[in-house]
């Protein structure tokens, strides 16, 4: 095990980890009448199987798949120059196929008729082809030529991330406290980048002491570049720049960080920078977007669907509404997860009805920014729905001297 791994976790507590999630999978699957899954997604492959190999390289170059039977087996197909990284995790490692055309050029029909062989002939090994020689896989991602010779072959491939989803939503008890002690090592670089912070740097300087200190930690890779200041904060989503973060301006973050065991690690805070106190107008928006904060989180409770959250959720001023954030909250564990609620506004865009379930750990989003405002505010925190009501996660504290 890595030293990544064991500054936050023994052992132990990651086997248990990994039998839990194994489970999770094996009921999805077996609720959805499939025998097994292959995972191209490596964050589904990080999950399912603890293992790791150039995460971002590998979410778009087509390399490494891992299938998952109901029953628990587990077969990882890695690239052959870095099989021994998994042979901690693994204990059924093969050559991966690939269809990518950067790997295969031309080839690629060719490596799928071997891709799609190879899974029928896995299927008929583990003993799971129908009396009709039919054979059923379930997918999470799926390159273009794979389905189309999977179809030619009689290999049924049918949605799979719906099962990914569902079980990686449901978090054990070992997950929450994992989780917890990961996302300390972001609040600890988020407390180290304030206390370095000045006025006349950049935004990008920021950033830098951000990331540097997640990965001295035991971290792994941003997910994004949200980190702005001054005019930059409002609208939402502009990417770090090299703005000078001037005295008395607001800076915002969201950090994003994929922390130690893959668990990401998403807060977000503003404040304002040097010496100055904020002003009247930086002290209303804080406090919009702290009440918001505080008004979704106690609304959370296992059972509540989630159109009523949305509908029930804090109610923006009208100057507020056309910036207001992409979603009112989303599940979190290994990355952005199931379920995302979206602001009933954008139904049309594909916001659905589900209940939220005990074990659920959901970010709660809040940004406050007005229709051509001067500045914005961005706070977000992760709570974990308990037996008892929604627990709050993270232990960085909000600027409550601002309200």
């Amino acid at each position: 095990m890595n030293s990544a791994m064991t500054s936050i976790v023994d052992g132990e507590t990651q086997a248990g980890i990994q039998a839990y999630r194994l489970q999770q999978i094996g009921q999805r699957l077996e609720a959805a009448d499939c025998a097994a899954i292959v995972l191209f997604d490596p964050v589904n492959i990080r999950y399912a199987t603890g293992t790791r190999n150039m995460q971002v390289w590998t979410m778009h170059n087509i390399c490494r798949y891992s299938v998952v039977f109901a029953n628990g087996d587990t077969v990882l197909f890695e690239l052959g120059s870095s099989a021994h990284l998994a042979r901690e995790y693994a204990s059924d490692i093969r050559p991966a196929l690939s269809t990518d055309f950067m790997a295969v050029g031309p080839r690629g029909p060719e490596m799928a008729r071997r891709w799609t062989e190879s899974m029928m002939s896995l299927l008929r090994e583990k003993g799971f082809v129908a009396d009709n020689g039919k054979c059923q896989l379930a997918i999470d991602r799926a390159d273009l030529a794979m389905v189309q010779e999977s179809q030619r072959q009689g290999l049924q491939l049918i949605e799979g991330q719906s099962v990914m989803e569902r079980a990686r939503a449901i978090k054990s008890g070992d997950e929450i406290e994992v989780l917890r002690r990961s996302l300390q090592t972001c609040e600890q670089s988020v407390v180290e980048m304030r206390a370095r912070l000045e006025p006349g740097m950049r935004e990008s300087d920021a950033l830098a002491m951000l990331i540097e200190g997640s990965i001295r930690r035991g971290g792994e890779y941003p997910e994004t570049r949200l980190l702005s200041s001054g005019p930059r904060t409002n609208p939402w989503f502009q990417e770090t720049s090299d703005r000078i973060i001037d005295n008395g301006d607001l800076l915002a973050f969201d950090t994003d960080l994929i922390g130690p065991m893959g668990y990401y690690n998403d807060i977000s805070r503003s404040w304002v920078v040097g010496d100055k106190r904020p002003n009247s107008s930086q002290r209303r928006l804080y406090a919009l977007a702290y009440e918001q904060m505080q008004h979704n989180t106690e609304l959370l409770q296992v059972g509540m669907g989630f159109l009523e959250y949305s509908d029930k959720a804090y109610q923006l001023p009208d100057n507020c509404v056309p910036n207001r954030y992409a979603d009112v909250a989303h599940g979190c564990g290994l990355g952005v997860e199931y379920p995302l609620i979206w602001y009933r506004e954008d139904e049309e865009w594909g916001a659905y009805d589900g209940l939220f379930e005990e074990n659920m750990v959901v970010c709660i989003e809040c940004y406050v920014g007005e229709l051509d405002g001067h500045e914005g505010v961005k706070l977000e925190q992760p709570v974990w729905l308990g037996a008892d009501g929604p627990v709050v996660l993270s232990d960085y504290p909000f600027e409550l001297d601002y309200l």
